[in-house]
């Protein structure tokens, strides 16, 4: 396995354990932890697809990222009040 192959894995793996352990309600779906996931996952598996180049999934990974992102700043706002 090539390095970009290995950082692709992890990060694929690591959304995919996010949407298992919603999915069974380890972890909630609005819950710090499952954005948490989301970003590092898409963010590596988006600099996955740098590395090979491979423009679809770039644009695919970085907008999972940014929502995430996003989705995190809605919850600690919703529980810093």
């Amino acid at each position: 396995m090539s390095y970009n192959d290995i950082v692709g894995t992890i990060g694929v793996g690591i959304i995919l354990i996010a949407y298992f352990m919603n999915i069974f309600s380890f972890i909630k779906k609005d819950g710090a932890l499952f954005y948490v996931m989301n970003i590092i996952g898409a963010s590596l598996a988006c600099y996955a697809s740098i590395l090979i180049n491979y423009l679809p999934f770039i644009i695919l990974e970085a907008t999972w990222a940014m929502v995430s992102v996003l989705g995190l700043v809605k919850v600690l706002k919703k529980n810093s009040y």
